[in-house]
């Protein structure tokens, strides 16, 4: 997550000076992954136009694919392995006008409302296109002809059941995707419901993406021990007199209240916000129907989040556990300050670890205890001097 420099031009090459400079441990099985990312780099370069100066050039580069063989990469690996930086300095790479990186869930999120207005115009005569899906993939394809997903996770059936469709278009039109997951893609949406419907998806993806698995031994967020106390357990009298004082010192000078986020819509509550802070309690967040584009509107509109009484998870608190770990998958994705108040600390909120939510909680532990360190922090008031 640090700020990535302009000097090098291969995913190798900065892994090599900064592993030379002391800035990074060297990492064989990152090399390995970077080399992967190196040749999709090298085929996107090759497909660029040959400069004026070179007017042979032409005749001597590396025949190009058909656009619609060019492959992309799907990397894998457990957390904390360095997977998003690794995507990040190739999608800094990419020589590419036309591109975008984003979360798995804002993406779906985006698509969802695209698949909407599409059907409000049919509704209202605007388009005799019945199906949605071909023209939202067309634009997304306009706009981007590369697609980076970071945390590429499937929990929700309505993700599910677009996806094949939705992919297909968009690999027939050319778009090429790199995604990181903490899963391999036939464990995507594993134990998910009508799973069945699914898995064309999976055979379309192995089919568009070669498969690479990020194996370290270190876990490098784990290493990260500076932390601030801003995760606070159990739930007691002091937890609670904590998170007062911590909330009274950061809004002194801003008024509280309750406000509203307006949205497709619908309302969304804020029991108490101060400026571009909010607080609200995990039933607020976690025990009400909210979805992922909820929460990153959410962290889009609040940039210090205070979420008190995360209780002890389990089977009988699936659909809360589900929500939970969508919501900080948001809030991490936009780089938010969170202070917490747990039953217990993250590795122990859900004892019972099963099915796909036990795999993605594995990345919600990672997060919560990253969000709690010194570079995240520093990250955090880096992007708030930037508003």
């Amino acid at each position: 997550m640090q700020p990535i420099p302009d000097y090098a031009h291969s995913v190798c090459e900065h892994l090599r000076s900064q592993a030379a400079a002391g800035l990074l441990q060297a990492d064989s099985a990152q090399m390995e992954v970077a080399q992967s990312l190196d040749n999709i780099l090298f085929d996107l370069r090759q497909q660029r136009p040959a400069a004026k100066s070179s007017a042979l050039g032409w005749m001597f580069a590396r025949k190009k694919k058909p656009v619609g063989m060019r492959r992309g990469l799907y990397v894998h690996g457990s957390v904390g392995r360095g997977k998003t930086m690794l995507m990040d300095l190739f999608f800094k790479f990419a020589p590419l006008e036309k591109k975008r990186r984003a979360h798995f869930h804002e993406f779906m999120a985006d698509v969802h409302a695209r698949i909407h207005a599409h059907r409000v115009k049919l509704k209202n005569g605007e388009t005799r296109q019945a199906d949605p899906v071909p023209p939202v993939a067309a634009a997304l394809r306009e706009e981007a002809e590369l697609l980076c997903f970071d945390e590429f996770t499937v929990t929700d059936i309505a993700d599910a059941m677009i996806l094949s469709r939705l992919f297909t278009e968009l690999f027939s039109r050319g778009c090429i995707l790199v995604a990181t997951s903490n899963v391999e893609p036939d464990n995507l949406y594993r134990d998910g419901l009508n799973r069945g419907l699914f898995l064309p998806f999976v055979a379309l993806l192995k089919r568009h993406v070669d498969v690479v698995s990020l194996d370290s031994p270190t876990d490098y967020r784990m290493e990260k021990n500076q932390h601030l106390p801003v995760y606070l357990t159990p739930l007691d009298e002091r937890a609670d007199l904590a998170m007062n004082a911590a909330w009274h010192s950061l809004a002194i000078g801003t008024s509280e209240g309750p406000a509203v986020i307006e949205r497709n819509g619908r309302s969304i509550h804020i029991p108490c916000a101060a400026g571009r802070m909010a607080r609200f309690t995990f039933a607020d967040l976690c025990e009400k129907p909210l979805g992922a584009s909820d929460y990153l509107e959410i962290a889009r509109r609040f940039d210090t989040l205070f979420l008190e009484h995360v209780p002890l998870l389990g089977p009988e608190k699936r659909n809360e556990t589900k929500r939970f770990i969508i919501l900080i998958d948001a809030l991490y994705d936009q780089s938010v300050r969170l202070f917490v108040s747990a039953a217990a600390a993250p590795e122990e909120l859900l004892p019972v670890r099963k099915g796909t939510e036990g795999f993605e909680f594995d990345r919600t532990v990672s997060r919560l205890f990253e969000m709690r360190s010194a570079d995240y922090l520093a990250l955090h008031k880096r992007q708030r001097q930037g508003m």
